[in-house]
């Protein structure tokens, strides 16, 4: 009879409780994230307004829209289409995210004044995109099986998990922490770390808004603690599950962008 009472005890608590109320791994839980920042919905489009302020204080905007389907399984792609200014403009950005092991992800950006479309080298996607404090990398997400991965510590709202690189010799940093809500797992700051152990850059969400269902970072910003200089991004006009064609995310589609961006 005890056994039988403990039984439904235990089925009540796993009925009623959050799935956070049992210990997560550091693997699952940055999984989660990952899924969380990256991969809600199908499909998404929005559009971003860019506010880069430099160490002297000056600032400079660029505003684009930014387009992203799931493929097959966890692989990704990302189109981004620069508006303003007219520097920028027409420019775009083609990312083929590839999640299978050993495998690096295809990058494209396509240069209006030269009309030519350059195929980014791999080694690229940890400098900076376009000019800015987000690195190429900060736009599509880095690998899960490029770091090792540790739970540092946590508290009622959050956890914080160590991240170490496999292969440090092709990054700039020797690990990063991230701090991830318990209640969305979404990212609300990353903090890299040198080989000094000083902590020179760090990416963070500003604001979190509830879009379709969907837990979304609608501003976020990415600081050079060395240099001092800063960069704000800005989401609007967000939107999941919009039908999303695989055809238009390839490199012909570089040169006369779709109506998805353009509009």
């Amino acid at each position: 009879m005890k056994a039988i009472k403990s039984l439904f005890v235990l089925l009540f608590l796993c009925a009623v409780l959050p799935s956070t109320s049992f210990a997560l791994t550091a693997d699952e839980i940055v999984e989660r994230a990952n899924q969380a920042a990256y991969y809600t919905g199908k499909d998404g489009r929005s559009d971003v307004k860019m506010e880069i302020v430099d160490s002297q204080g000056g600032k400079r905007e660029r505003r684009f829209s930014i387009i992203r389907l799931t493929t097959e399984g966890s692989d990704q792609k990302f189109y981004v289409y620069f508006k303003e200014p007219s520097d920028v403009r027409k420019m775009a950005f083609l990312v083929w995210k590839n999640t299978a092991e050993g495998k690096d992800d295809d990058r494209w950006m396509y240069l209006p004044a030269l009309n030519l479309v350059r195929r980014i080298a791999p080694g690229d996607k940890r400098t900076s995109f376009v000019g800015s404090d987000f690195f190429y990398e900060d736009v599509s997400g880095r690998s899960l099986k490029a770091d090792r991965h540790e739970l540092v510590s946590e508290d009622e709202s959050s956890w914080l998990v160590k991240n170490t690189p496999v292969n440090p010799g092709e990054v700039e940093f020797a690990w990063y922490n991230v701090r991830i809500d318990k209640k969305n797992f979404l990212p609300i700051k990353a903090e890299y770390y040198d080989k000094h152990e000083k902590l020179y850059r760090q990416v963070e969400a500003l604001e979190v808004k509830d879009i379709s269902g969907h837990p979304t970072v609608i501003r976020s910003q990415a600081s050079d603690l060395l240099v001092g200089s800063n960069t704000v991004n800005t989401f609007e006009n967000v939107e999941y599950d919009i039908g999303l064609k695989d055809n238009i995310f390839t490199e012909r589609f570089l040169r006369r962008p779709p109506r998805e961006v353009t509009k």
